[in-house]
């Protein structure tokens, strides 16, 4: 097992020009990170799942996201950005979408396509032909749950659907907390 900063500075390594889906993805699946060096990250919410950020350059960013049980994401891509994660505590579900119909005035049409499970022994990355995705801790899990999300680049807005009303908007994101330490701003909104 490795620590989370040992976690980090293995993906330090990765040079640029590699840091691509297959190799960022073997790198992930080689060792699990040790759940106690993510304790100083792990910030649980009963209102919404929890985005904490762990270590940000321009290559990529990291980030510990908690999840408690039955808390889901709402369906969404990543910008055309790679993701890859794992689920280091617990186990998630994510439910992918195929594209039926969209245009750049916010329609979209989206069907289920694959639902796919992690958990320690099975990371996961975004398919780039089916970037479209959401991640739920479903209540049958019974247990709370926290993954690691690699996304290359790091961006700050991602698009949101919601097939009842066939329609999608952009967002932006936050972070509950920033390198072990709580943000006020969220910690006031929850």
């Amino acid at each position: 097992m490795r620590s989370i900063d040992q976690f980090v500075e293995g993906l330090c390594r990765i040079p640029e020009r590699d840091f691509d889906v297959p190799r960022v993805a073997a790198y992930i699946g080689e060792e699990p990170v040790d759940e106690e060096s993510l304790e100083r990250f792990s910030f649980f919410q009963p209102t919404h799942y929890t985005r904490n950020l762990i270590y940000k350059c321009g290559l990529f960013e990291v980030l510990a996201i908690c999840w408690d049980v039955g808390q889901a994401s709402a369906i969404h891509n990543h910008q055309g950005q790679n993701c890859w994660m794992s689920v280091p505590i617990g186990r998630l579900a994510v439910q992918n979408y195929d594209v039926l119909g969209q245009d750049a005035g916010g329609y979209c049409a989206l069907q289920p396509a694959e639902r796919l499970l992690m958990d320690p022994g099975h990371p996961s990355y975004v398919d780039n032909d089916r970037p479209i995705h959401a991640v739920l801790n479903l209540a049958e899990f019974n247990s709370r749950a926290l993954s690691l999300h690699v996304y290359s680049r790091p961006y700050d807005r991602c698009l949101v659907y919601t097939p009842e009303q066939k329609s999608y908007r952009e967002v932006p994101l936050f972070y509950d907390s920033e390198y072990g330490r709580r943000n006020p701003q969220t910690i006031a909104h929850a």
